[in-house]
């Protein structure tokens, strides 16, 4: 797994010195197992060991630069780090026009869905009468349904937060990333199977990768 990122950073073709220097720009959240990065600047988790993986591989040196993900894409596109992770070709496509970001291979797969309660797997969207989704978070194919009124939209400020209104049934589902939200369950919250992915239901499967702009020589 560890020579999938080396591959998807060396199929950039940007070239990468040995025994240069770059930071890579991450992003400031709790979003484990992927990563985890805080306010002092740490850190960790599977992105965390797959970056170093390539960093002793190639020779380099890389350094991480914490920030809130609404400052990740200027940071990247004004020179203040290197490069992005985690980026997708596809995100924040009027920010990015007119700049030539190149691309990795992708680093993860992941699926943003709709995470419930067992006895309502199955049961179809149109029971999906009201969908808590965190702050900042578009839940990809519940746009129209929640314009109409036929979903309606519960706010919550975090996933700690979101996943106890689904397991209190103040919402039907919790949309989010279905990897983080049952590592939270399993892990953090210590209650393994309580809210299980519905793949009958409208979700997202897509990619991380890795963004540049170029380095010099």
């Amino acid at each position: 797994m560890k020579a999938l990122l080396a591959a998807a950073l060396l199929a950039l073709s940007v070239p990468v010195v040995a025994e240069q220097t770059y930071v890579v720009g991450v992003e400031q959240a709790a979003f484990m197992p992927h990563y985890d990065g805080d306010a002092q600047g740490n850190y960790r988790g599977f992105a965390r060991e797959l970056l170093d993986s390539f960093a002793a591989h190639s020779g380099v040196r890389l350094l991480y630069k914490v920030l809130p993900a609404e400052d990740l894409l200027p940071a990247l596109l004004d020179g203040r780090v290197d490069a992005k992770y985690p980026d997708n070709p596809n995100w924040s496509g009027a920010a990015k026009r007119g700049y030539r970001l190149q691309y990795s291979q992708a680093v993860v797969n992941y699926v943003d869905g709709v995470m419930v309660a067992p006895r309502r797997a199955g049961l179809g969207v149109d029971e999906l009468k009201r969908l808590a989704v965190v702050d900042g978070w578009t839940p990809w194919g519940y746009e129209d349904r929640i314009a109409a009124r036929q979903s309606l939209l519960v706010s919550s400020r975090d996933l700690p937060r979101m996943v106890r209104q689904a397991l209190l049934k103040d919402s039907d589902g919790a949309y989010y990333n279905v990897v983080v939200a049952a590592h939270y369950l399993n892990n953090v919250r210590a209650k393994p199977g309580a809210l299980v992915f519905d793949p009958d239901l409208p979700h997202t499967r897509s990619t991380y990768n890795l963004s540049t702009l170029g380095h010099p020589e």
